[in-house]
């Protein structure tokens, strides 16, 4: 006698939709989005995606939902750094992601800090190398969320109806972003993590679909560590 297969709780049912949904727009960009070219790819029943978000519009704030929450998720393996010099935990500084379906509201920023003591040249080291880590992994097995990535955020930039959701998932990166940047010493923390994010996000963008994507190839640890060393000087220089 076969055993009966058992469905998926809700909440893991909207993470498939939304992860199948980020891998079709990295594919074949926002005109592959269909409810059921969906339903199709993750081998959900015919009306599954539409069930759970009714309308694209819907449909594509999940896939902003998920990237917020991937990409804290990331970021969060950066959080050793939070503890450095005194300074509390990345996560305390606002700006948390709900899951597929609840984008989390923007925390409310933080005052300039004074530097805590002054971080030794190993935790600036050690932070470089981390992030020349992410950025890695975000340039090869993490390609097609990226590309995902910036497909949707043109989508937000042309629809009022996704442009706060888009830009209010991207804060949960950027707040812990400032914490590691205020616990390796940075005076106004806030303001280096938007330069901070803004030169990776340049970065990234420019390997995977930009004027360097197709002429070199992605840049190796060595060299995206050299490239996040100084990334790190200037804006703890600056912030």
């Amino acid at each position: 006698m076969s055993t009966p297969r058992t469905r998926p709780p809700e909440a893991d049912r909207r993470t498939l939709i939304a992860d199948t949904a980020i891998d079709l727009v990295a594919a074949a960009g926002l005109r592959g989005l269909t409810h059921r070219a969906v339903d199709g790819a993750a081998g959900l029943p015919a009306g599954s995606t539409s069930y759970y978000f009714r309308t694209r519009t819907a449909l594509i704030g999940a896939c902003y939902a998920r990237l917020a929450e991937l990409d804290l998720g990331d970021v969060g393996d950066l959080s050793g750094f939070g503890e450095v010099g005194g300074v509390g935990a990345v996560g305390d500084a606002g700006g948390e992601v709900g899951g597929v379906g609840e984008v989390g509201g923007e925390g409310s920023p933080r005052p300039s800090l004074p530097p805590p003591p002054g971080p030794a040249p190993a935790d600036r080291e050690a932070a470089a190398a981390a992030l020349a880590g992410l950025l890695h992994r975000w340039l090869t097995v993490g390609r097609a969320r990226q590309l995902a990535r910036f497909e949707l955020s043109l989508e937000a930039a042309r629809n009022p109806e996704l442009e706060a959701d888009f830009h209010r998932a991207g804060q949960g990166a950027r707040a812990r972003a400032a914490g590691i940047l205020a616990a390796l010493g940075a005076r106004r923390p806030e303001e280096a993590a938007e330069l901070l994010v803004a030169w990776t996000d340049g970065l990234l963008y420019d390997r995977l679909a930009g004027a360097l994507a197709r002429s070199r190839p992605a840049p190796d640890l060595p060299e995206l560590t050299s490239i996040t060393r100084r990334m790190l000087d200037a804006v703890l220089v600056e912030g």
